[in-house]
């Protein structure tokens, strides 16, 4: 028989640190949602997957198997020759797939009787994402969110990440669904996570907090596709609240940065969908200035016109108002305002 250990354990340090979790799913399964730090060493490819489910459903689950295994047999070799270079790595190999079933079950079951210190993760993935569910609202109990607030462009994710670098607890929601917020949010950085990637994201970085304030940039609760769950939403919306501005030339230099490197088709298919917002004669504008690289005249017009008015905080009172030219001095400002306003230690 083999080892098999709840994610539980894993989360709880009960397992040796020097562990690894594999991810046996199809690629098209593992690049949707997977364990984060899972790597992907598949059995079946994505169309295999899917004959075999097929076989499954309409023939027999004896036929399934039979046709998996003749699947699997010549992807084998490739196979051991990936995990026995994880072995000399690791101590433990944690193997999931769906459910904890035929495809994990199979392999760990085969390198166990190679000498490969292999484990099954209990219930797989779904029963990761079970204790997600259910412990997604512990981790969060106990934390004071100080919110950062401003205007697009004013450099909120910059500093975040200087704080970041400072030591300081932060929980970046934008890099957690790989999505800005806005309709042009993931312009340049590709396919945003799914809704459950977003949620396993948040709760380790959570989980790892080493204090009880963690710094985050005040959203709407839907970033994208991805929802905010009601409990962190409103936990921010109770949360210490501060203000970042800066002139709109400094703006307007951010956004640049953020979202112009290559991106002319991207800008433009994000564009369109704001017609019903703007008007065909604005976006039509906007659209030859960037086949002419004129993208500052095209920011400043969307922050006029379309950002600001989105973004207003006018019933939001803020405890300190910092004016952000340079991400690294004002994180270091508020670092200091919270360290003689609360003890960030706690």
């Amino acid at each position: 028989m083999f080892r098999v250990v709840d994610y539980e354990d894993i989360d709880e340090g009960r397992v040796d640190d020097r562990h690894i979790l594999i991810d046996v799913r199809s690629p098209g399964e593992y690049s949707s949602e997977t364990i984060p730090g899972a790597i992907n060493i598949p059995i079946f490819d994505d169309e295999e997957r899917k004959i075999i489910g097929t076989i499954y459903k309409q023939e027999s689950i004896e036929k399934a198997k039979k046709t998996g295994i003749s699947m699997a047999s010549s992807r084998l070799p490739k196979i051991y020759d990936e995990i026995s270079n994880l072995d000399d790595k690791y101590n433990n190999l944690i193997f999931f797939c769906s459910r904890g079933g035929f495809r994990s079950s199979t392999l760990v079951s085969l390198f166990k009787t190679l000498g490969i210190n292999a484990i099954k993760l209990n219930g797989g993935y779904k029963g990761y994402r079970r204790y997600i569910n259910s412990h997604l609202p512990i981790v969060t109990q106990g934390v004071k969110f100080i919110v950062l607030y401003g205007n697009t462009g004013t450099g909120k994710t910059e500093i975040l990440k200087e704080l970041e670098s400072m030591g300081v607890d932060i929980l970046d929601l934008e890099g957690c669904a790989n999505h800005r917020g806005s309709i042009l949010g993931s312009v340049g950085i590709g396919v945003q996570n799914t809704q459950k990637m977003f949620e396993s994201l948040i709760y380790d970085s959570l989980k790892n907090r080493k204090t009880n304030f963690v710094f985050v940039e005040g959203e709407s609760k839907r970033i994208g596709k991805d929802i905010i769950p009601n409990y962190i939403y409103d936990s921010m919306n109770n949360g210490i609240n501060i203000k970042i501005e800066t002139s709109i030339e400094k703006r307007i230099e951010n956004i640049l940065r953020d979202y112009v490197h290559d991106t002319d088709d991207e800008l433009i298919a994000s564009l369109n969908h704001l017609r019903k917002y703007l008007g065909d004669r604005n976006i039509d504008n906007y659209i030859a200035l960037i086949l002419r690289n004129r993208y500052e005249e095209v920011i400043e017009e969307l922050i006029v016109k379309y950002y600001d008015p989105l973004y207003e905080y006018k019933n939001r009172s803020f405890v300190k108002v910092f004016n952000n030219d340079d991400a690294e001095i004002t994180a270091k400002d508020i670092y200091r305002y919270f360290k003689e306003c609360v003890n960030l230690n706690e």
